[in-house]
């Protein structure tokens, strides 16, 4: 009796399902990362560099409108430039922690 070698079949492995059409976290969820609130709150004009750093613009447009726009554009997050200007206008700091809190977890995702 021949035995015949059968290629070995792997089925592919559950991974985490992502929310990449949303965002990572809520505007009001500076629980989740402490060190991002503090920045946010004390040191707005840093988080904003590292945030504009990030998606590689001028230092200038990271508590941005267009920033705001353009990085949910970007990912297909829902929403408009109408809601970015009121966010941005009104909870400019929950607006800088999310961005920044969102582009880490992307970054953890391999997603970003």
């Amino acid at each position: 009796m021949e035995m015949t070698h059968r290629p070995v079949v792997t089925q592919p492995q559950a991974h985490r399902c992502t929310r990449s059409f949303e965002w990572q976290t809520d505007l009001c969820d500076c629980g989740s990362d402490c060190r991002i609130c503090l920045c946010g709150t004390f040191c707005f004009s840093c988080l904003g560099c590292q945030i504009a750093n990030d998606m590689e613009e001028c230092c200038c447009c990271g508590p941005s409108v267009a920033m705001r726009t353009r990085y949910r554009t970007l990912y297909r997050i829902p929403g408009s430039i109408c809601s970015d200007c009121l966010t941005v206008t009104f909870c400019a700091p929950c607006n800088l922690c999310q961005l920044k809190r969102d582009i880490n977890r992307r970054k953890q995702l391999g997603i970003f």
